[in-house]
């Protein structure tokens, strides 16, 4: 098989049910078909649609494999048969779906799907926004519904195509109305609920921004893979660059505005860290302040570490494709500007080819310091200025002093001599003041020491000026070189200490995620790629440092310098330390199922002992008392004592049978026979025993895929509870409705209600949340009615109750009409 081309892998991505994924599916397998492509079905879910049925016509199917499980029958896509008939084309609706167990199948249609792709088959699939790893809590918190089924992103990020099926809210409610996605019964409660223009309105914006976000992955990967430097104006995109000075704000909110009047372009702050300097007045403060103003503004704040900061910062802006770059005009004066060379914003902006560049002025422009900053490091420019000002310098010296020679005497020269050999050395350091003093005293002895004209000295007094004038201009020198040298030092460990801060304020902020470390790790470094792996490459282009036993972080791209490899070790550090936190984290997930078996094992043996005994204890009385022969009791006596013994006994078997469930449950071995049930087959035994209850509104509700005595054990453990909190002279409401494709039974109570923070311990079992006393049981009816209850593939929630009281939902999905049975939860999430 390993010269079979891969198969391509095709996503139709929809925002809602309804939206048209399965019918656009199959119109291209249909086209495909036309053209000459052997196209195949190999699993369809039309949902009873006709207008989706009907585009079923003229391709071939696989016919669907029957599986047994759990006392029911089911259908699947038959893999094996797909597989062996290989068509070019496969359709395959369902994603997120899970296969029922058993058989050697595959836990997850995804799955088979790989197997397909694997074998050389194209295949055409469709997913709902809702089942994407990243999104389904926030599509629980929108719509309220939660979806059990998922799909990590990477693997439909992996598809060669995604395409989005995208309809206007109103157009998908319109749908809904006329009857074109679900029965006639549905639709008043779906366009209330689920269908609610908010709600289609935030998942549409979902869809579209995770669509936005994968198209613009396959831009950069394009231009990478091509070597495109140019910037594509696909999507107005505004670096601003900040230097930790008080001017950060102005440049920020003027950058905002740029972004803002394009559209909505995205805005982007970075900061770029020198490894050997930093530019003077920068604030840590600030940074973090600025950094808070970027993100309150909806962009987002980068680090990176650089040499060269003009070249750092234009590559920054190319590798994210920006369109516009935001800097300050310069802090330094006109002379300082003079002596220095070109800044940050002149050299950027010869740097920046086809991004515009826009130099913002504001309050702190030419106010800088005269000199040099001492914590620049020497350019190139500087290297080749001090030599040749050096030499320059002290000629032109020379020349005005000689027009001056009157006013001054030796001494007064000597000193300014000695004046520019300190201005030269601040410029080109110590070789540089080297040249300019030996240049200097040359002239002052030809030129101003007696005799004038020759490079000779009659005075003793002269000689000794001289050496002196030698020596101090030396010292000078070497005494400015080295505060220069242990400035670069000093702004090193600040430039190291910088980005340290940044990688900790992000491990604070909750970035300490692997793929969160290893991109920011990749981002402030400026490299191609970075990854953990478990041995050091030895290939060119790639750095690799230890990040923890068997683990090294590679980066490829350019070379580092070793103060760069020093700040690097401590993010592989970091690395290193979330990858033990991550093993930590699974062996804890591991250990917890344990732990939570143990404290339920010792809550039961703290709470058995008077739960079993009381019933016990009752029971064995009146037997006792019936057997005896010393007492003859009258008919009425004798009739109370057995009524008793009986009721002790019953409610002791529900005990037993309920702690036996709760245990089977807890193992997993809990033996469901599924079939379509209606509520009106189970309610009147389920509610024999609870008095006083209204059922309303139970006409024309589907029938649900359930275990008949397990359903009847929830509502009446749902309905004895509820009965337990309601108020003497009210009754226990139990009613049902539809919504979506699923049918919620409620249990309502007029009781006292529940705060939101006891509703976490609710369902836990052996609490008695609110009781007093131990009349009331174990606490077993809730938890093992939530357990039952998943174990039919439904939830059980608590919701507050208009008025007062507490209302328990039990929400179950409709029945199929083919087969009769259904898969468990079970099966649908295998373990």
């Amino acid at each position: 098989m390993s010269d079979v081309r891969p198969g391509r892998l095709k996503v139709y991505l929809g925002a809602a049910p309804g939206v048209g994924k399965t019918y656009r599916m199959l119109d291209e397998g249909r086209r495909r078909a036309a053209r000459g492509a052997d196209v195949v079905v190999g699993f369809a879910e039309c949902h009873g649609r006709p207008h989706t049925e009907a585009m079923l016509d003229g391709l071939e199917s696989v016919p669907r494999a029957s599986c047994a499980h759990r006392g029911g029958r089911f259908e699947e896509m038959d893999l094996a048969a797909l597989l062996a008939r290989r068509p070019q084309v496969a359709i395959v609706d369902e994603f997120a779906h899970g296969n029922v167990p058993g058989d050697g199948r595959n836990p997850k249609r995804r799955q088979d799907i790989e197997m397909l792709l694997d074998a050389g088959i194209d295949v055409i699939t469709a997913l709902n926004i809702q089942h994407l790893e990243s999104l389904n809590d926030v599509v629980e918190k929108i719509t309220g519904v939660p979806h059990h089924e998922t799909v990590p992103d990477e693997v439909v990020r992996r598809a060669r195509q995604i395409e989005l099926v995208d309809m206007e809210p109103e157009g998908l409610r319109r749908r809904m109305a006329h009857g074109d996605i679900y029965a006639p019964e549905k639709i008043d409660a779906a366009l209330a609920n689920y269908f609610r223009p908010g709600n289609l309105t935030s998942l549409r914006q979902l869809a579209l921004l995770w669509v936005a976000d994968r198209v613009d992955e396959a831009l950069q990967e394009y231009r990478t893979r091509h070597g495109i430097g140019g910037v594509w104006e696909t999507r107005e995109r505004v670096v601003v660059a900040l230097t930790g000075g008080p001017e950060g704000d102005t440049l920020i909110r003027r950058a905002a505005r740029i972004a803002d009047r394009s559209a909505g372009g995205d805005l982007l702050a970075v900061h770029v860290a020198r490894s050997d300097g930093l530019a003077s007045g920068v604030s840590h403060a600030s940074l973090a302040r600025q950094r808070r103003l970027v993100e309150d503004l909806g962009g987002s704040y980068h680090s990176v570490v650089g040499d060269d900061v003009p070249t750092t910062l234009v590559e920054f802006a190319r590798g994210e494709n920006a369109t516009q770059l935001v800097l300050g005009t310069s802090r330094r004066g006109r002379l300082a500007r003079f002596l220095t060379g070109p800044g940050t914003g002149e050299t950027v902006t010869e740097l920046s080819g086809d991004i515009d560049v826009h130099r913002v002025t504001h309050e702190r422009a030419g106010r800088g310091t005269l000199l040099p900053s001492r914590r620049r490091t020497l350019s190139p420019a500087r290297l080749i200025a001090g030599p040749v000002t050096g030499l320059v310098l002290p000629v032109l010296l020379t020349v005005v002093l000689a027009r001056t020679r009157g006013p001054l005497n030796l001494t007064s020269e000597a000193l300014l001599f000695l004046l520019a050999v300190v201005g030269v050395a601040c410029i080109g350091g110590v070789a540089s003041a080297v040249i300019a003093s030996v240049t200097a005293s040359l002239l002052l002895n030809y030129w101003f020491i007696p005799p004038i004209g020759a490079f000779t000295l009659d005075d003793p007094n002269a000689l000794l000026a001289l050496a002196v004038f030698a020596v101090v201009a030396a010292v000078v020198a070497a005494v400015v070189d080295r505060s220069l040298r242990l400035s670069r030092r000093s702004a090193r460990a600040t430039a190291e200490a910088e980005t340290m801060s940044s990688l900790a304020g992000s491990i604070v902020r909750g970035e300490a995620t692997i793929p969160a470390l290893l991109e920011r790790t990749r981002e402030t470094f400026g490299m191609e790629s970075a990854g953990l792996v478990d041995e050091a490459p030895e290939e060119a282009g790639v750095t690799a440092v230890p990040a923890g036993p068997g683990a090294w972080l590679a980066l490829r791209g350019r070379t580092l310098s070793s103060s760069e490899r020093r700040v690097l070790a401590a993010f592989a550090a970091h690395a290193g330390s979330a990858v033990e936190r991550a093993r930590l984290a699974e062996a804890a997930a591991e250990v917890e199922p344990v732990k939570a078996a143990d404290r339920l094992r010792t809550a039961l043996l703290r709470a058995v002992g008077h739960d079993l005994r009381t019933p016990l204890a009752a029971g064995w009385a009146a037997v006792t008392s019936l057997r005896s022969r010393d007492i003859e009791f009258p008919p009425k006596d004798r009739d109370e004592l057995l009524a008793t013994a009986d009721e002790s006994m019953a409610k002791l078997n529900r005990l037993v049978e309920n702690l036996l469930d709760l245990s089977r449950l807890e193992a997993g071995v809990l033996t469901l026979d599924l079939r379509a049930t209606s509520l009106e087959e189970v309610l009147p035994t389920a509610l024999a025993e609870v008095p006083d209850v209204d059922v309303v509104d139970l006409e024309e509700i589907p029938a649900v895929p359930a275990d008949p005595p397990l359903l009847e054990r929830v509502i009446a453990n749902l309905a004895g509870n509820a009965a337990r909190h309601t108020p003497d002279g009210r009754k226990v409401l139990v009613t049902a409705s539809v919504l979506a494709d699923q049918v919620e039974l409620r249990v309502v109570d007029r009781g006292p209600g529940l705060p939101a923070e006891g509703r976490d311990r609710l369902f836990e079992p052996f609490q008695r949340l609110g009781d007093t006393d131990n009349a009331t049981g174990l606490g077993l009816g809730l938890a093992l009615a939530r357990g039952l209850t998943e174990a039919m593939n439904g939830t059980l929630s608590p919701e507050d109750t208009p008025g007062g009281g507490l209302t328990m939902v039990v929400s179950l999905p409709f029945a199929p009409r083919t087969p009769s049975a259904v898969p468990t939860k079970a099966s649908r999430r295998p373990e």
